[in-house]
Formats: structure tokens, sequence, C-alpha cells
């Protein structure tokens, strides 16, 4: 993330990643981030996100989802307001919104055009280790900065999306 320079985008596509999460295990039992106490969901990602945003970079995410959505999307779309909060714009595509766009087999991050990890998984949500894989390809970027484009011009904006 501190070597993007102008944009940052992150194209999601599973509907449950690391079900063994912590922070989704105490959403599952109740646990909810309140607006007014950032201190209380002010994450370390938060802070590269916000310290990202300052730098100039525009950063975006994409998701697309199973509808009805998951629990687990369920919890990524009831904290996304922090995400939104820190600088990040992110926007929902129900999945069968997408059935014509040829998607990557793998999340991914594509920066400034130029360089694409990919996030790799299990089946069950897990990381799949090493879990990412950087690729300084140019014309591979261009391919994955092609796709998100498409996926986010379909996409809803979060605060239009409710599942």
């Amino acid at each position: 993330m501190s070597a993007a320079r102008r944009s940052a985008v992150h194209l999601e596509m599973r509907d449950a990643y690391m079900l063994d999460d912590p922070e989704f295990i105490a959403w599952q039992r109740g646990k909810r981030y309140r607006p007014d106490d950032r201190h209380s969901w002010w994450r370390p990602w938060l802070d590269v996100v916000r310290a990202t945003v300052d730098r100039g970079v525009v950063m975006r995410r994409a998701r697309i989802v199973s509808e009805p959505i998951s629990d687990y999307i369920r919890y990524e779309y009831d904290i996304t307001f922090t995400n939104i909060a820190a600088g990040e714009q992110v926007r929902w595509l129900p999945r069968r919104q997408a059935k014509d766009l040829l998607v990557p087999g793998a999340d991914l991050w594509v920066f400034d055009d130029t360089t694409v990890v990919f996030k790799h998984f299990t089946g069950d949500g897990q990381v799949d280790e090493p879990g990412m894989e950087r690729v300084d390809d140019p014309s591979l970027a261009t391919q994955c900065a092609v796709v998100f484009e498409a996926v986010w011009e379909r996409a809803i904006p979060h605060d239009e999306y409710h599942p």
C-alpha cells in the first residue's frame, strides 16, 4: 500500500473469509462498532487507509456478493462504514449482475495500473499460504484494472446498497 502513488483498487469475490477471525466471531456474538466511537473500531488497517488516502491515492473496493448475503458478508456490510470513514470508496455488486463479466479466479489488488497482488484462499476461506502473490506485469495489471472498472461501473455504492 505504501508504494501506491495514484490508485489502489481491491476486488473481492468470496462470500466468506477466515470464519475463525476473532472480530467476526465477536460480531456474531453481538459486538457492533459505534460510529460515534472511533477508538472502539479504528484498527491498524484503517490507519493505513487514512494515510494512503491522505497521500492522494484513490482507494476503491468492489465486492461481488451472492444474495441473500452470507453471515460473513453481513458482517462486512455492517463494518464498512469504518472503511468509508477512513477514506475508502466501497461498492457492492450482486453476483447475478456480474454473470457476463470475465473476472479473475482470485481476489486482487491493482496498484497504479502496474502491479497486481492476488490474494489466495482455501475453499473454506482461510489464507492459502503464502496468501499473496505479487505480479509486476503492466499488461496483466491493465487487464485486471479493466475488469475492476467493469465491476465498479455496475456496482452499487455502499450507502445505496441494502441487502
